[in-house]
């Protein structure tokens, strides 16, 4: 079966054939527009049936991955870091489109177990909602450290609450007792306000939009102590699709949670993973610290391996891999209840591994 390399740029694409031993049989480069994507299916229909690989850059392949699906192509992602060794294994020096679409065929040919893609569900809509949220809450904190500066100048005796700028109450407050002042200061605080209460009440919809999303997608998930809408939609967003993990190993080691061998003689050595996805991994260290707050069971593993002699952050980080196993088995318990929602129609794609 021949393999198709494809190198994706905004305004073109470029693709490169290879045989079954790496030799370049045809290239081709076409637009980046339904025009060209269609082209480029007609193209490669002359090696038969084909495996289409694609560099793993998203934002700019994702409406030609959903084309190729829609078609009934098997696309698999090459991550860039593998492209590395077969641009240096090439006969051909140098850089270019073509170079790189042969390397990401070769790099096909050479690894069996690339990530799939395919068609988005409703994981993706959760991810996007959650990183609005995210973009929002910062443009919020901006604003409202800005505003805490301008306040203390204003009045330095005006009682602005702890964590208080993201209540509706306090920015009627504020907007009450700047009324009373004068000057270019006081308008651009006024104009603050606004801003934070505007910024507030945005995120408070896209909170309450995720809470009716998650506990339909993931009551399992939800049922975990310590997890959260917000952390509930984290975890579902960047997993797309706990089905695509081999193992709760495998899926630990996409999370981060999963120690790293180093060692090469009779003692087995292991050091903290600071790879993986850190969202994911910064929801699942959440659950563990409520967990050991809270108390119950996460609470008593965790006093378990300090009387091991255990470090409090070893004993977190080990707390937060036994919650990464309970979470790969939630997400797969939701998903095996749900009902598929994705048709050919959903233009966007997820990765699946």
């Amino acid at each position: 079966m021949h393999v198709v390399g494809i190198d994706g740029h905004k305004k073109t694409h470029t693709l490169v054939a290879v045989d079954p031993l790496g030799r370049r049989v045809g290239e081709v480069t076409v637009a980046a527009t339904p025009a060209g994507h269609a082209q480029a299916i007609k193209w490669f229909a002359q090696f038969g049936q084909v495996l289409l690989a694609i560099e793993d850059c998203r934002h700019l392949t994702r409406r030609f991955e959903a084309d190729l699906l829609v078609a009934g192509h098997e696309v698999v992602r090459v991550h860039t870091r593998l492209m590395a060794g077969a641009r240096r294994s090439a006969r051909e020096r140098g850089k270019s489109d073509p170079i790189d679409a042969e390397a990401v065929a070769r790099v096909a040919l050479r690894e069996p177990d690339l990530p799939r893609a395919s068609l988005a569900g409703p994981a993706r809509d959760v991810k996007l909602l959650a990183d609005h949220r995210r973009r929002l809450v910062r443009s919020r904190t901006a604003a409202a450290n800005k505003l805490r500066w301008f306040l203390h100048e204003i009045d330095p005796e005006l009682p602005v609450p702890s964590r208080g700028l993201r209540r509706l109450c306090v920015f009627d407050a504020l907007a009450a007792a700047l009324a009373d002042h004068a000057g270019v200061v006081v308008e651009i605080a006024r104009d603050l306000v606004v801003e934070c209460r505007r910024l507030t009440e945005q995120i408070n919809a896209l909170e309450a939009r995720l809470r009716k999303l998650v506990e339909v997608l993931a009551p399992s998930l939800l049922a975990i102590p310590g997890c959260g809408v917000l952390s509930a939609a984290v975890i579902i967003g960047e997993t797309a699709g706990a089905n695509r993990f081999k193992s709760k190993d495998a899926y630990a080691h996409f999370t981060g949670t999963a120690p790293i061998p180093v060692w090469s003689s009779n003692k087995i050595r292991v050091r903290l993973n600071r790879g993986g996805n850190r969202a994911i991994n910064h929801a699942l260290h959440m659950i563990a610290v409520t967990q050991v707050r809270r108390g119950g069971e996460g609470a008593d593993y965790f006093a378990k391996q300090l009387a091991r002699g255990k470090t409090p952050k070893e004993a977190v980080r080990l707390l937060r891999r036994r919650i990464s196993d309970c979470v790969f088995r939630a997400l797969l318990a939701d998903e095996g209840a749900a009902q598929p929602t994705a048709t050919a129609s959903d233009l966007p794609v997820r990765l699946a591994a």
